[in-house]
């Protein structure tokens, strides 16, 4: 099935800023969030909205997409592949491996004269994993430390990570880790240099394997790690926690944990990125006469002043009251919507009280130029 055009993805021209995209994504990635959304592809959507965003969000590859489309990261419009999601070459580590790809056929090692060692024996850097967190809407606005249990990789505490006991240099490749070899083919002859099948490219070997490890020098130990969150954080945004993701293999480093967070919804507080949005309702007496009323914010109780004549849908600006992020250093504002409830059922005394008012023809003078043009336009 083709893909949608990223930009009809985000809603957004094609001549829009970076804030707009950003904007854009933001509000969608919360609108389709499979922990908040109901709907039956909401999964699906929000991939779709985060793929957009990878590519747009990026200014690098916003200028290969403009060009060529979908084809930039795709492979063809020769740019070898790889997802634009991913970040473009996820599945190589290098020159090294592609051309162990390439003369796999030839002995079985890879082509190597080129790197000096098989890609086997590289260090290769664990993947990154993803660990979506449910925040209640308090510990997204404030802040907060959680607990998280997690497998971890250690050094073994038997063998204290060398794996075996009683070491010794491999006698079948005298310790460097690789056998050389020459290979002929229908190119001609070449040296290979393979992992050697003894030592597996350690350069040494056991005369006993750890039984705790089986040899790996690590174990996976359960631990609780306390991450803190940052004040601020929104629903669609992620936290990196380095060397928290899966082991590393030949020695390599463990990658990292991403934190994506799913903010549940306030009953009263509507957020807009760092400002909050509280709707207020007044009577229709106060909003004529004016009047004090307390606004709760995040801060606390504030006394407000409804000025006469206050009109439905009116706004109020509280500046700084809004929402402390600790990552932009930024606050928002607070703004307090108005909203004047019309009664819809009065008892006797106030159907009174509001036909006399009636009777004192206490329109506005819009009311009385509209009145006005009624009349003037009854032909």
């Amino acid at each position: 099935m083709a893909k949608r055009d990223f930009y009809e993805v985000l809603g957004v021209a094609k001549s829009a800023s970076q804030d707009e995209i950003k904007s854009a994504y933001r509000r969608l990635a919360k609108k389709y969030h499979p922990d908040l959304c109901k709907e039956e592809n909401a999964e699906e959507k929000f991939k779709e909205v985060q793929e957009a965003y990878s590519v747009l969000g990026d200014e690098g590859k916003r200028r290969q997409y403009d060009q060529f489309g979908h084809a930039a990261f795709d492979g063809s419009a020769g740019f070898g592949g790889g997802s634009a999601y991913s970040g473009g070459f996820s599945g190589f580590g290098g020159f090294d491996d592609i051309f162990d790809n390439i003369f796999s056929g030839f002995g079985g090692g890879g082509f190597s004269s080129f790197s000096g060692g098989s890609s086997r024996s590289r260090k290769v850097r664990g993947d990154d994993l993803l660990k979506r967190v449910r925040l209640t809407f308090k510990e997204a606005i404030f802040g907060c430390e959680k607990d998280f249990d997690l497998d971890v990789m250690e050094e073994c505490p038997h063998c204290h990570g060398e794996g075996g006991f009683n070491s010794k240099t491999c006698s079948t490749c005298h310790g460097s880790g690789t056998i050389t070899q020459e290979q002929r083919t229908i190119l001609g002859s070449f040296m290979t240099k393979t992992t050697c099948p003894d030592c597996h490219g350690e350069g040494k070997t056991y005369a006993q394997i750890c039984n705790e490890c089986h040899g790996k020098g690590q174990v996976r130990v359960r631990k609780t790690i306390t991450v803190h969150i940052p004040s601020g954080v929104d629903t669609g945004n992620r936290l990196r926690v380095p060397g928290k993701g899966a082991e590393g293999s030949n020695g390599g480093a463990p990658g990292d944990l991403y934190l994506e967070f799913a903010v549940e919804k306030h009953p009263f507080f509507e957020r807009e990125e760092d400002d909050i949005y509280l709707e207020v309702p007044i009577s229709i007496v106060d909003a004529t006469l004016g009047c004090k009323i307390e606004i709760p914010t995040l801060d606390g109780n504030v006394k407000l002043t409804i000025p006469a004549g206050t009109q439905n849908g009116d706004k109020h600006r509280l500046r700084g009251k809004g929402i402390s992020n600790e990552s932009t250093r930024q606050k928002g504002n607070f703004y307090v919507l108005i909203k004047v409830v019309i009664p819809t059922k009065l008892s006797r005394s106030e159907k009174k009280l509001f036909e006399s008012l009636a009777k004192e023809e206490l329109s506005s003078q819009e009311i009385k130029n509209f009145q006005k043009f009624v009349k003037e336009n009854d032909h």
